[in-house]
């Protein structure tokens, strides 16, 4: 009798081994391959041959902008206006075009809510186009120019894309030089590292909300308040997407302000100190108000994860402390 069982326990403790080792060593996956597709006024991003997103710099756009912006199943994750028109979708504000960089109130001028030239943040020169099976790497320089035509800002861009693990990502390290005068960011609302969402996506929808680092949760408790990130996710069909943004501590007045809408823009605004201090009611308010001589620089750096299935505030914490371990 001890002889047949003998075989029996022997199998039932390779599965139980097989069970255990699925747990702790779970299936590594692919990184994305990462190609680079330079076409006229924009370079395709591409991961595995699909397209993940294209950077855009027309000389006759007010921003470069990365437009459209896709899911690892390829999902378009933003707003289709104002390059397309899509049913369903609204067609306000339409300088909330694709993945942008932009704020207002810069020396008195306005580059966010703005849809004609001048002012104009300007695409001046590709300094960096490399690309391998593990990421890709994109270098940029822009100008920010006021309606006078003077040159109050010179952006240099370094976009880093990669992906693997149901994820797209792109870290951004993104500085700001005063050229030729002393310039000033007014404390604003209106800014600065943005996206408008889907309209499947917005939390206006019903099937999204945002949540943030600190716990909050719903447009209305994330809103003006500091965070290291900020997730939106909710479900296109039956597959659950979302958008993180995360605020690296290197970045300038870290962590960085939240300009959050139910109707589906999603941004960061660390300029923006003193304007949410005040509609938060709060009541110590220090404007920020921040103050560049010439020659002088501001550093901004943030990761954007487009991810597809359910992130916990625990996923998104571990998320973040890989960002800033790592980068």
């Amino acid at each position: 009798m001890k002889l047949r069982l003998f075989p029996i326990i022997v199998l039932f403790f390779i599965v139980l081994s097989i069970a255990c080792q699925s747990k702790t060593e779970p299936m590594k996956k692919e990184k994305a391959k990462v190609l680079f597709v330079k076409a006229q006024d924009k370079i395709d991003v591409l991961f595995n041959d699909k397209l993940f997103t294209s950077f855009v710099y027309k000389q006759d756009y007010t921003k470069p902008v990365l437009f459209p912006v896709n899911s690892p199943s390829g999902i378009q994750v933003n707003r289709s206006f104002p390059f397309a028109d899509v049913e369903g979708e609204k067609q306000d504000h339409p300088h909330h075009a694709g993945l942008f960089f932009t704020v207002d109130k810069v020396n008195g001028t306005g580059f966010w809510n703005t849809t004609k030239i001048p002012p104009q943040i300007k695409f001046v020169s590709l300094n960096t186009m490399t690309s391998d099976d593990d990421k890709g790497i994109l270098s940029v320089t822009h100008e920010w120019t006021n309606e006078k035509g003077e040159v109050l800002l010179q952006e240099d861009r370094t976009m880093e894309f990669s992906g693997c693990c149901n994820q797209n990502i792109i870290d951004f390290d993104i500085t700001l030089t005063a050229v030729n005068q002393k310039v000033v960011f007014e404390d604003t609302k209106e800014g600065m590292f943005a996206i408008r969402v889907a309209h499947w996506l917005k939390e206006k929808a019903g099937n999204s909300y945002y949540l943030s680092s600190n716990g909050d949760k719903g447009e209305k408790n994330v809103w003006g308040k500091r965070a290291s990130w900020v997730a939106l996710q909710g479900k296109k069909d039956s597959t659950v997407v979302g958008i993180a943004i995360l605020n690296h501590p290197e970045s300038i007045n870290y962590p960085t302000y939240w300009h959050v809408r139910a109707y589906g823009l999603f941004a960061a605004n660390p300029l923006g100190q003193s304007a949410f201090q005040k509609t938060r009611g709060e009541e110590q308010v220090v404007p920020y108000n921040l103050t560049l001589e010439p020659g002088q620089k501001a550093f901004f750096k943030f990761r954007v994860i487009i991810f597809e299935g359910d992130k916990s505030k625990e996923e998104l914490d571990n998320n973040f402390e890989n960002y800033i371990q790592t980068n």
